[in-house]
């Protein structure tokens, strides 16, 4: 006979056993808790690689502007040809134009720099349906990892153009706003551009202000705007007047046996 306590043990001890996941899905969701030390220390090696990498690629790239959008962009969009007018103001001001490097506002960003005769990078990810690298980079790094990714987006740059895209911009926008907000990062100008399709998202701000979930000041931490001379001017003050930026002359020397690639001034 069962004892009828056993009912109720069996799913007790069931609740209590840790969760696993299956094994073609552990470096997905991470669910298993602590892997082998070799996978483990295997991850870390994978991490320090694409921060190497983007290290050496990026290291002499200078002052930087950053541009997130959208790959979905056609160059028919009016919003691919404001990103355009702004890669190209942009690299007017001397800045360095960095990207995600792929297609759509990235690719119209990294255009606009090279049609004004600036400098153009970008840093592209690894992702299981390829998004190829623009033809407009002058340096391109890829990795493997989202997270390095954003790193060196926000790493070498003094200003950040939002321009409209999906989770990845949103992802992009609310990192840098967070490490300004809270000295993470020096306080860089943020310019919002495309207002109509964030206009939603402008106002959502400015009710986490009104709810105290954000303070009032940091509304000052956005600047919208779809006027690309408005835009420049602010980054311009924020960017080259407060932080005392120069142009260089001349070149900075590079190691080449230490995988360092120079970027003409």
């Amino acid at each position: 006979m069962q004892d009828k306590d056993d009912s109720v043990i069996e799913p007790l001890a069931a609740a209590t056993s840790p969760l696993t996941a299956p094994p073609e899905c552990a470096d997905e969701i991470f669910l298993e808790g602590p892997r082998s030390r070799f996978a483990e220390f295997f991850t870390l090696l994978r991490v320090m690689r694409d921060f190497l990498r983007g290290f050496r690629t990026l290291h002499f790239v200078g002052p930087c502007v950053t541009v997130f959008g959208s790959a979905r962009i056609h160059p028919d969009d009016p919003h691919y040809e404001l990103a355009r007018k702004m890669g190209a103001a942009i690299a007017r001001l001397g800045f360095t134009v960095m990207t995600g490097g792929g297609p759509g506002i990235m690719e119209a960003a990294n255009r606009g720099a090279k049609e004004a005769g600036g400098r153009s990078v970008g840093c592209t990810i690894e992702l299981p349906s390829e998004q190829p690298a623009n033809a407009y980079l002058d340096r391109c790094v890829r990795l493997h990892y989202f997270f390095v990714r954003k790193t060196l987006l926000v790493k070498y740059s003094y200003a950040f153009v939002v321009m409209p895209g999906g989770a990845g911009t949103l992802d992009e926008l609310f990192e840098a706003l967070t490490l300004i907000q809270t000295a993470k990062i020096k306080n860089f100008p943020i310019v919002i551009m495309g207002t109509d399709y964030w206009k939603e998202l402008i106002g959502f701000i400015d009710k986490m202000a009104q709810r105290g979930m954000i303070a009032p000041s940091d509304l000052n931490l956005i600047y919208a705007t779809d006027s690309v001379d408005e835009a420049i001017e602010h980054i311009r003050s924020k960017t080259i007047e407060r932080f005392g930026l120069k142009r260089v002359t001349r070149p900075r020397r590079h190691f080449p046996w230490l995988g360092e690639r120079g970027l003409p001034c």
